[in-house]
């Protein structure tokens, strides 16, 4: 009788099924379809980039040309930025939340160290205010640095104190210390519309972490009247105050030049525009025409559709963002979203005000449309960490729905 023989087990047969089915998975979480607010999101903001390339190329070329830069020098320059921002974001989007968490104090004394550089030699004082800093060719804004700083040390520190956030002295440690003073060292250089920007974008961070109104009454009764007594305590933004309530045009030669321009552009424009490229305020009329007053040349050539689509775009961004913070289920991420989109739909609100003539002149830019490398790559990456935590809401939400 014989008996049956089996054939033995390959030992290639177990690596061999594993691997391509490893590959799969692997491949898989690589390419996993992101969720819609992931999308609305990056495509928004990638629309914004694009459009703001445009018009820096169309406001920018006169006054480029006669810095002796050629017609695209500062385009060129913002494109550069754009060029690396747009990665940088996509790299930050793909990190996870604990790596914010884990940085966050690092982050905020880098950006302090930062920008305690300004009251160096280093330091360049431009329209009045110190908080620039020069290094060769190069000129960076570290104020920028630490708004971005401010959005993942908030996170990460009501994330931590949430069990806590109901008593006054766990609120105010550390982040009076540590946000004001951050605050302050800008204060110190004179930007104020800046420091307005870092002041909300605290305060949306403290509403977004479930904060009672009651505890920041007082807090933002102080802020507005320490932002008063600094308003006051310099010549040009007192005599800018001075003319806003004056009314515009009672020193049309001097302080209103600017507001009065931009008004003008605007009112050029019509419904339709008169063209891209056809503005006559960037021939050397309307100072910052590619920065803090590039909705003004945005509302001269495109005219007011291209106005209202620049607002519906905030708006788009506004509802996106919203709609990650409802998704998020931990206070890392409601924070850090809510202070960011404080910090840009409220400085796009302020700076569409002032070229509106609603509110006095700050000197604020337009988030993703204005020129500025600083500002494009901060905003970017602030963005960037956004897009991750939308990330990672959606695996979660796939993740219970298995």
């Amino acid at each position: 009788m014989t008996t049956p023989t089996r054939n033995p087990p390959r030992s290639t047969d177990r690596p061999v099924s594993d691997g391509p089915r490893s590959a799969r998975i692997s491949l898989g979480q690589v390419f996993t379809a992101e969720s819609g607010n992931y999308f609305l999101l990056l495509g928004t903001t990638l629309f914004l980039v694009l459009l703001g390339l445009v018009m820096v190329l169309s406001s920018s070329s006169i006054d480029s040309y006669i810095g002796r830069q050629g017609f695209f020098g500062v385009f060129w320059k913002q494109g550069m930025f754009a060029l690396i921002g747009i990665p940088l974001m996509l790299v930050i989007s793909r990190l996870p939340i604990r790596f914010f968490k884990r940085w966050a104090w690092v982050a905020i004394f880098v950006a302090v160290g930062v920008q305690l550089l300004v009251f160096t030699p280093l330091g360049i004082e431009v329209g009045g205010n110190l908080n620039w800093i020069g290094i060769g060719s190069f000129n960076f804004q570290p104020s920028e640095l630490v708004k971005l700083a401010l959005v993942i040390w908030m996170g990460s520190i009501l994330a931590k104190k949430e069990p806590l956030l109901g008593q006054l002295g766990h609120v105010a440690i550390p982040i009076l210390p540590v946000a004001g003073g951050a605050i302050l060292l800008v204060l110190l250089g004179g930007d104020l519309g800046t420091v307005m920007i870092m002041a909300g974008l605290v305060f949306g961070a403290l509403f977004y972490a479930g904060i009672k109104l009651r505890m920041l009454f007082l807090p933002v009764i102080a802020g507005a009247l320490i932002a008063v007594v600094v308003a006051f305590s310099s010549e040009s933004r007192t005599t800018r105050i001075m003319a806003f309530f004056t009314g515009s045009g009672a020193d049309y030669e001097g302080t209103d030049w600017q507001a009065q321009h931009g008004l003008w552009a605007l009112a050029s424009g019509g419904v339709f525009g008169v063209g891209l490229g056809n503005s006559r305020a960037k021939w050397s009329w309307l100072p910052a025409a590619d920065n803090d007053y590039i909705f003004a040349i945005i509302g001269e050539e495109l005219g007011l559709i291209g106005g209202v689509v620049v607002l519906l775009l905030f708006i788009a961004l506004a509802v996106a963002f919203v709609r990650i913070i409802r998704s998020s289920n931990d206070m890392f991420s409601r924070v850090a979203t809510g202070a960011v989109m404080v910090w840009l739909i409220g400085q796009a609100f302020v700076n569409i005000a002032v070229v509106l003539g609603v509110l006095p002149v700050l000197g604020v830019p337009l988030p993703l449309i204005s020129s500025g490398g600083s500002a494009l790559l901060t905003t970017l990456a602030a963005i960037g960490i956004v897009l991750a935590i939308a990330r990672e809401n959606a695996q979660t939400e796939r993740a219970g729905s298995r």
